[in-house]
């Protein structure tokens, strides 16, 4: 339970909506920003930090970090409020971003890649939590819509600057890029996000918070250590991580059944509609991420285009992402109906990475273009779509945690795909460029060493036999991942067919919980403060309006 603050409900008014509106765009260009520069920018780096048999890390690390984290910044947004912690989540990230670029090995950077992480996953829960505060489920498809097109802008941006900075710079500018972007986005924030606070009446679920994210931790390390060649599935290590998985588990559901306030409620997983959007999520993460994540180094070592290029060839599927998430939020918000999206969704995404599967390093580049828009026309039906219907299936005072509990499983799936199927990805390529360089007459050594150290830059000077070899080694190790990917889409299709439709709340969650006033209300009292009158649709003062909404304010107080 919470108390507000005592300075009375905040006017929600169409103007102070955008205005706050502003500053979670802020927010969410810089968590995005960063997640796709680095992906274009990961062969060079993992080459000169001489990391690549370890290149999963640097991405599973951030979203390792920003999956434990989603719980955290969701309960207690709803607990104390938001706008202090949006704040934090950035200052984190930029602070991180510093780190990251002056990394001197690549253990430091994946050290601060996991800090980033920290303050990302509470950029990406709190944006989602603040606008259903703001604005009412029906009509919040239209601002989810362009958050999800930031994604896809940031995207495009993202492969676009790593590209150039690795390509004219250094893969440092990856991450100096983020500092003015996140000073900006501090400064937009705290002057624009002007929200209630509130104080905690019963604990802290710390024991919760440990044990979750004790269970996240030991998840990731079982997947990856089990598919990792230094360990395997028989290494006891693996095992133990397996079995600190199991325990934590139970331990976590047996303190959330006693804990006053719950970090993640248990009685959430008596709500069919939620669990059901929040499944549709896990499987979505587990082949969404994973694709996007090798797709970048795959244009650029398997087809043999430059940074910059395989940053301009991502262009198309955010296209398709930004158009398809901004249309389905627009129509949803007009008809109030979703459930088509989603199904529409995963079929189109299936047909995507079925052709994914016949990529080769002679399949032109306009194929794969088409291939990337469609998987992102698929993507950008369904992302969203799970957030609100998730949001709108729960009392308005467990919004944020509805959001992160939806959005955590998403992560836990992303986690997976990336630190699975990378794993997957990175044995096969490991295993086929050491067969190149052994054929090439390169001792068991030389070969070892110079696949840990291969980056786009040394490609190029290497002999024709030799680049051939290589170019096909990486379709041969990526090409086939897609196949394992396809699985986790259709169990998707399937969760859509069984999707509810509950009618699209039109009370905001702030109006909801007494903490603001929405509306014509708002717009009202706003008027009266400041001596204005409304006219009406007739064309006289709306003076009822402004006596009622003065009233509300009073008994609010």
């Amino acid at each position: 339970m919470t108390t507000t603050s005592p300075e009375g409900p905040l006017l929600l008014t169409q103007r102070r909506i955008w205005i706050i509106f502003g500053a979670l765009i802020a927010g969410m260009l810089l968590s995005s920003l960063d997640q796709t520069i680095v992906s274009t920018a990961m062969p060079t780096i993992v080459g000169q930090l001489g990391g690549v048999e370890h290149q999963v890390w640097l991405t599973t690390a951030y979203l390792l970090a920003t999956t434990i984290v989603m719980p955290i910044y969701g309960k207690f947004g709803d607990v104390l409020g938001r706008r202090n912690l949006f704040l934090v989540a950035i200052a984190l990230f930029t602070i991180a971003s510093v780190g990251c670029a002056f990394a001197g090995d690549f253990t430091q950077l994946i050290v601060w890649r996991a800090v980033q992480g920290l303050g990302g996953g509470g950029l990406m829960i709190l944006s989602q939590a603040i606008i259903a505060d703001i604005v009412p489920a029906s009509e919040r498809g239209k601002y989810l819509g362009p958050l999800g097109a930031v994604f896809g802008l940031s995207a495009v941006g993202g492969p676009l600057l790593g590209g150039f900075f690795v390509d004219h710079l250094t893969w440092q500018w990856a991450f100096y890029i983020n500092i003015p972007v996140g000073i900006a986005a501090f400064a937009i924030a705290w002057f624009t996000l002007k929200l209630p606070n509130k104080k905690a009446t019963a604990p802290i679920d710390i024991l919760g918070v440990i044990f979750l994210s004790a269970f996240t931790t030991c998840l990731i390390f079982f997947t990856d250590f089990g598919g990792d060649s230094a360990h395997g599935w028989d290494a006891i290590e693996t095992w133990l991580f397996g079995i600190g998985m199991i325990v934590a588990a139970l331990l976590f559901v047996l303190v959330e059944a006693r804990a006053k306030d719950p970090i993640i409620p248990l009685a959430l997983f008596k709500n069919p509609v939620f669990i059901n959007a929040t499944a549709i999520g896990l499987t979505l993460g587990l082949g969404m991420f994973a694709a996007i994540g090798f797709v970048p180094t795959f244009l650029q070592m398997s087809s043999g285009t430059s940074a910059a290029a395989s940053g301009l060839l991502m262009l198309p599927m955010m296209a398709g992402l930004m158009g398809t998430s901004i249309a389905s939020g627009i129509a949803i918000s007009r008809t109030g109906k979703y459930k088509m999206y989603p199904i529409l969704g995963t079929i189109v995404t299936a047909a995507a990475m079925v052709a994914m599967t016949t990529l080769a390093a002679d399949t032109p580049i306009w194929l794969i273009c088409v291939f990337l828009f469609v998987f992102g026309a698929g993507l950008g039906l369904i992302m969203q779509v799970v957030v609100l219907v998730a949001q709108n299936s729960v009392d308005a005072s467990m919004v944020g945690t509805a959001t992160s509990t939806n959005n955590y499983f998403r992560e836990v799936g992303a986690s997976l795909g990336v630190a699975v199927f990378g794993t997957i990805f990175t044995t096969r390529l490991t295993g086929n460029l050491t067969d190149v360089f052994t054929k090439a007459g390169a001792n068991a050594a030389d070969a070892s060493n110079a696949t840990s150290t291969l980056d786009p830059q040394t490609l190029a000077t290497l002999p024709d036999s030799v680049r051939d070899g290589i170019v096909t080694a990486y379709a041969d190790a990526l090409a086939p991942v897609f196949w394992y990917l396809l699985p986790f889409v259709a169990i998707a299709f399937l969760l859509s067919l069984f999707l509810k439709k509950v009618p699209l709340s039109d009370v905001a969650g702030l109006v909801a919980r007494g903490e603001a006033i929405g509306g014509e209300e708002a717009e009202a009292l706003e008027a009266a403060q400041r001596g204005v009158s409304v006219p009406s649709a007739t064309g006289s003062a709306q003076t009822d309006a402004e006596d009622d909404a003065l009233e509300g304010s009073s008994s609010s107080r």
